[in-house]
């Protein structure tokens, strides 16, 4: 099965939003999606804000999934593509609520 990562659409007219998702490139853009990844709000105030999913974005790079070009742009904006091409790992996001333990020492 050949991915592509790409934006689907949502939201009401004059005001998108987009989920960047993984889906098969064969299936049709409102299609059966394989893994979500994260959102681009282009339309926030005061600026656009987007929010990605960077080690499962770059797991499925590795994989051989293909981004779109706008796609590209907003993987490109958050480092992705950097790390993808360099080789780096990204590490998961923790989340802000969860306390990490001090190291012993």
């Amino acid at each position: 099965m050949a991915t592509v990562i790409r934006l689907r659409r949502g939201g009401r007219a004059n005001a998108p939003y987009y989920r960047v998702v993984v889906t098969d490139n064969r299936a049709r853009a409102r299609g059966a999606v394989t893994a979500e990844l994260g959102y681009y709000h282009p339309c926030a105030r005061p600026e656009p804000r987007a929010e990605i999913d960077a080690a499962q974005a770059l797991e499925w790079l590795k994989q051989g999934a293909k981004p779109t070009p706008t796609a590209r742009k907003v993987l490109s904006d958050h480092g992705v593509l950097q790390a993808f091409a360099t080789g780096a790992a990204i590490a998961p996001k923790q989340d802000e609520g969860a306390e990490t333990e001090p190291a012993a020492g």
